[in-house]
């Protein structure tokens, strides 16, 4: 594991606290969220079956998954056939190593990059600006957040905590003596003309990777901007850095979850650009890089395969289960503490961040509500996987902890201890200032608004003839 993981020293509790009270921040994940949902679900009626298509993807996926490491290693052999160079990594530690050693080969000294999550989940950029690279994100979301020195709030929408007002803020130094409007065409346009410069300047391109194609050894990038594009044509050298899990056998499976990518993250029916990667330049074309390096990366990965968590590898990046789930509607990515947030994040930060500490107690960020399965393309049943987790670190908790609950349920699956318990709770005053003072419950009672039962039961009235 690697990468910027600002949860230590933290609480779920605190951060989310932080968040509700940000109003500004509310109000653009408000805006941006319900703008996803809508065009999702209008993108979405245009197909002839779209329940279909999801179970068909879901079913694609995990015959991937059960025969993974050979699909992987048919796309590698094929793309060192089309002229690719392929590094295995098997951590974050592994890539950066190797990404960096390209870069000193090749006398580097800008490299611009397009958006990838998997690099923001190896901490690539930190490791880069540290030792003397001028790193460009060139997404604009990314651009802003790089500038503003903050991480991903969202997994399409890197920027979406910020409102115009906010960019422009950021953005302003870079202008020099020009002042900004904070029209967003006004800022994009002025992104565009800045980054062009650096395109063009650039010996390095890094870019992620959202498909891999078995069958041809092609990589797809899908996008609406052209950095993309451009970062992975203008430099001399092309990295592009992909999980082990973004992997597809043929075409028209690529085909397929290119579809459902495109519908469900942003309700396009297809992304301005989507671009196959086969190999370097060859010596007819005119376009294109010297060198095209790919680095699969597994980063814990594969220690998931043939578990109950491994449908989590079938998330293809879109960020649907993001918009539908009402934690993250409130509080935004940043809470979550690490690359990925949202539901998703919830799943995969306990999994592939396991070293911390602080990173189970991100499954408890969940109602359980669902919404998320409904809203995935390839139906994840996320709410599924939050419980396991859930169970996983109730089975390592503290004994005084277990012992609480093991009580509680001994208690309430008897029904005299359960009436009994439940008329010791019309002394509801009374329970609520025992459990702001009792250590063991002072966590539980802090932040929620303890409701004071009616002094009779439903049962006590029914049975007294009150109708």
């Amino acid at each position: 594991m690697s990468g910027q993981f600002t949860l230590a020293g933290t609480t779920l509790r605190s951060r989310t606290a932080q968040a509700t009270h940000d109003e500004r921040l509310r109000s653009s994940l408000e805006r941006a969220t319900d703008r996803f949902v809508a065009g999702r679900s209008g993108a979405l009626d245009q197909l002839e079956a779209p329940d279909e298509l999801r179970s068909a993807a879901r079913r694609i996926r995990h015959d991937i998954l059960a025969d993974l490491p050979r699909i992987v290693a048919a796309f590698a052999d094929r793309a060192v056939a089309n002229g690719a160079h392929v590094h295995w990594a098997l951590d974050a530690d592994d890539a950066n190593a190797y990404i960096a050693g390209v870069a000193q080969r090749i006398g580097a000294r800008t490299i611009v990059k397009g958006k990838s999550m998997v690099t923001e989940e190896i901490g690539l950029n930190h490791l880069l600006e540290h030792n003397g690279y001028r790193v460009v994100e060139t997404d604009l979301g990314e651009w802003i957040i790089q500038l503003a020195g903050h991480t991903p709030s969202h997994i399409i929408a890197p920027a979406v905590h910020l409102d115009r007002h906010q960019v422009r803020e950021i953005l302003q130094p870079e202008a020099g003596t020009e002042v900004l409007d904070s029209e967003p065409e006004h800022l994009a346009r002025f992104a565009r003309r800045t980054l062009r410069d650096r395109f063009l300047a650039a010996d390095l391109g890094i870019t992620g990777c959202n498909l891999a194609i078995a069958e041809t050894g092609s990589i797809v990038l899908v996008e609406n901007e052209g950095n993309g594009r451009l970062s992975s044509t203008a430099p001399r050298v092309h990295i592009a850095v992909m999980g082990t899990e973004r992997i597809v056998e043929t075409r028209e499976q690529a085909a397929l979850f290119v579809d459902l990518l495109a519908r469900s993250a942003t309700g396009q029916a297809i992304s301005v650009y989507t671009n196959i990667i086969s190999g370097p330049r060859r010596d007819d074309e005119a376009d294109g890089p010297d060198e095209f390096h790919i680095v699969i990366v597994d980063n814990g990965r594969s220690e998931l395969l043939g578990t109950e968590f491994a449908e989590a590898l079938n998330c293809i990046r879109c960020g649907a289960c993001l918009n539908v789930c009402p934690v993250y509607r409130q509080v935004g990515g940043h809470a979550y503490g690490w690359a990925y947030s949202g539901p998703i994040g919830a799943v995969l930060t306990p999994l592939l961040a396991a070293d911390q500490p602080e990173s189970g107690e991100l499954a408890n960020a969940s109602t359980l509500c669902g919404a998320c399965m409904d809203a995935c393309p390839v139906q994840i049943p996320l709410q599924d996987l939050l419980l396991g987790l859930r169970r996983r670190r109730a089975a390592a908790a503290h004994k005084p902890e277990k012992a609480l609950w093991r009580a509680w349920a001994q208690a309430w699956g008897r029904p005299v201890t359960y009436r009994a318990s439940l008329k010791a709770l019309a002394t509801g005053r009374r329970l609520n200032r025992l459990a702001a003072m009792a250590p063991g419950l002072r966590r539980w009672h802090d932040g929620r608004a303890t409701l004071t039962p009616a002094a009779r039961s439903f049962t006590e009235r029914w049975q007294a003839g009150e109708r």
